[in-house]
């Protein structure tokens, strides 16, 4: 009997026991295709020696030292490498251990920022409904899904949440993309102006929204226009990176490809490839000087902070991508999936969107395809898609609540960098198997 808390109480795992490139294999020898990277970590596939060797090696000659005593070589090499390629004034980077770790990290860096600053009536957020940005309670309380905040609701900090960006539901007939996302950025400066300027601190946005929208991308214009709001207002711009940077959309950071800079940028999961648990928090020169010439202390922490093992992985990850041309390789291999996607599903009668960037995508699936009016929320497609995916020897992300957090159904996609064409057409040929089998039921 396993001691194990599972995911799900009802339905226990088979266990992992290998990975190969773009593959896992269970206990059985049972071989899965990992069409989402396990949820959008595993950017190099499974097994790549060089990473491993890294991780050997630093483990050879020191695992762990804690950051209230010391620093390390590799996390001083993985800052200089985030920093040499970052946006804008990003000048500093505070290592975590995931993505919920640099999203609490950036609210209470915002929040003592504003403190520090002589403006301490700044303590509220304004995100997006159907965000996700981690489940501490920080991060959770900025997300906008429904469904993952209802039964936590009483612990939550109150915070503002405007519509997301999302041309296929919200932008009018009569609208281009760029008129409808200059219409929903705007709903930004609507909001601080109701709750008063001179109370926030920080709009907080993924550039791609993923697990709870299904790879979103903003209308074009829309986060020139956040970032002037947010100028405007004297208000900090917080990108949640985690799932979307890394070079899963085709740029290292997700934010170069809607030319803007954030004061806050959360990296995570591809950050480590799955080769270890790690994530960053990457701010601006203003904000970290702005500490260090008030407290000079930050007053947050984990025990895990900045691990040297953790960042040798980090370093290894990051220097493979560049140095093997991976993230060119993401814009080409993301082209290729979304034709086969489009070959596939373009004319379904179920498939209502498909859209993404890079090696980032996902299919949105309706009842009528011309109402756009989404399965009932009592169906549970996207688990049932989930399942029979996974039967077919696919591993894939759906979700349902893509709408409001209680309706709608997608999957998202987000293969190894290293997918090859076949393997592409492997998963979508798995993929249209198991939504057929679904809907055909």
């Amino acid at each position: 009997m396993s001691h194990i808390f599972p995911r799900h109480t009802k339905q226990l795992p088979p266990t992992a026991v290998r990975g190969e490139g773009c593959y896992l294999y269970d206990q059985d020898g049972k071989q899965y295709l990992d069409g989402s990277g396990g949820a959008a970590v595993s950017c190099l596939g499974h097994g790549d020696q060089t990473v491993i060797d890294a991780v050997k090696a630093q483990l050879d000659s020191l695992a762990y030292a804690h950051t209230g005593f010391f620093t390390s070589e590799p996390a001083e090499t993985l800052a200089d490498l985030l920093i040499k390629h970052a946006p804008g004034d990003l000048d500093r980077v505070y290592l975590v251990s995931g993505g919920s770790e640099a999203m609490e990290a950036a609210l209470k860096l915002a929040r003592q920022y504003f403190v520090e600053k002589g403006e301490p009536s700044r303590g509220r957020v304004i995100a997006r409904k159907q965000s996700y940005h981690g489940n501490t309670m920080g991060a959770l309380s900025a997300g906008g899904n429904a469904w993952r905040r209802a039964q936590f609701g009483p612990l939550l900090i109150d915070m503002s949440h405007i519509d997301p960006c999302y041309e296929y539901r919200l932008k009018h007939d009569d609208e281009s993309p760029e008129e409808y996302g200059l219409r929903a950025a705007n709903l930004l400066e609507e909001e601080l102006l109701r709750v008063g300027p001179e109370n926030v601190m920080a709009f907080a946005a993924e550039p791609v929204v993923g697990a709870t929208s299904g790879a979103l991308t903003a209308a074009p214009g829309y986060f020139k226009r956040i970032r002037e709001i947010c100028d405007q207002y004297g208000i900090l711009l917080i990108l949640d990176e985690v799932m979307c940077g890394m070079g899963r959309t085709g740029s290292l950071f997700a934010c170069d490809q809607e030319g803007v800079s954030p004061d806050i940028v959360c990296v995570a999961k591809g950050l480590g490839a799955g080769y270890q648990p790690i994530g960053a928090m990457l701010c601006s020169r203003q904000i970290y000087e702005t500490i260090e010439n008030g407290s000079g202390f930050f007053q947050h922490g984990h025990t895990y902070l900045g691990h040297p093992t953790a960042a040798a992985a980090g370093v290894a990850v990051v220097n493979a991508m560049l140095d093997r041309n991976l993230i060119p390789r993401v814009k080409t291999q993301g082209d290729t999936l979304m034709a086969a996607l489009e070959a596939k599903f373009g004319q379904h009668p179920n498939v209502g969107d498909i859209r993404g960037r890079g090696l980032f995508q996902g299919v949105e699936l309706v009842a009528d395809r011309a109402t756009k009016v989404p399965f009932d929320a009592s169906g549970k497609i996207a688990g049932r898609i989930k399942t029979a995916a996974f039967n077919a020897g696919l591993i894939c992300y759906p979700m349902s609540g893509t709408i409001d957090g209680q309706n709608g159904d997608h999957v998202l996609l987000a293969p190894p960098f290293i997918i090859s064409d076949d393997q592409i057409d492997e998963l979508v040929s798995k993929l249209s198997v198991a939504i057929d089998t679904v809907l055909q039921s």
